[in-house]
């Protein structure tokens, strides 16, 4: 029987979701946390009524919980849901709810939330135009949207999303910039603020996270090794760093208003 792209997600996402409360392992999660939420000051207010779109375990919630009314993360996985909540309420946060469902048809009435983020979803999703415009529509007019995304650099060669698959087979596909704002504007709202971070980050804690088994994780390393020595280009710009082999990622962080 053939498993849908849902259900690659949460199979590989359940696995995935006790590394995301290890140090070691999420640290590319969290790195850049602090720098997604300083971008969301503006839009931050102790009367929202926020919605995290395919929240994970919910570490955007948690990270502006105490600076707004109530947040729900939601979430299609819920080993990963389960994770956020055994932390939020370990935080002793009482505003923020856990639901599961499936981020392109949100179970929420129009212009219900005054601020709706979404971060590393749209690669992984298999519609991330239906997801985009569940957002807009679920979203008050005027009310604040911030998708903070991994993203396809313009001009790179080799194919990403490939070795991205390879990793994990849930992976959907890279979008770029541009093509994250075009989605944003068919669905009814207008970017007005982006910020755009290279991040050079370590090859062996990402596929751990994942648990890419060892044989297709060593294809990886040989593949990324092989473009060092002047090989076929993989599309993960790989880089020795202190002996260690690295690959970049690119992000991408887009506030926009609804119309």
């Amino acid at each position: 029987m053939a498993v849908t792209h849902d259900e690659k997600v949460v199979q590989e996402f359940s696995k995935q979701a006790p590394g995301f409360a290890d140090p070691r392992l999420n640290a590319a999660l969290t790195r850049h946390l602090d720098r997604l939420v300083r971008f969301m000051e503006p839009e931050l207010d102790l009367e929202d009524v926020v919605l995290e779109v395919a929240a994970g375990t919910g570490l955007v919630s948690r990270a502006i919980a105490r600076r707004v009314r109530h947040v729900t993360a939601f979430d299609l996985t819920p080993a990963m849901l389960a994770e956020g909540k055994r932390d939020a309420d370990h935080a002793g946060l009482t505003n923020v709810t856990f639901t599961q469902g499936d981020a392109t048809a949100l179970p929420y009435v129009d212009r219900s939330f005054t601020l709706v983020v979404t971060r590393f979803s749209l690669h992984q999703v298999a519609d991330p135009e239906s997801v985009v415009r569940e957002m807009v529509r679920v979203s008050r007019p005027g009310a604040a949207l911030i998708i903070a995304d991994l993203v396809r650099p313009d001009g790179v060669a080799g194919d990403p999303d490939r070795i991205e698959r390879l990793r994990d087979p849930s992976h959907g596909a890279l979008l770029t910039e541009a093509r994250i704002a075009e989605l944003v504007t068919e669905a009814g709202a207008q970017v007005k603020r982006v910020e755009r971070i290279e991040y050079a980050r370590p090859l062996d804690p990402w596929l751990e996270l994942s648990q890419t088994p060892s044989d297709v994780a060593d294809g990886i390393r040989r593949e990324l090794r092989d473009e060092l020595a002047g090989g076929p280009a993989t599309g993960m710009r790989p880089s020795e760093v202190d002996g260690v082999l690295h690959f970049t990622h690119s992000y991408v962080f887009q506030q926009a208003i609804a119309d």
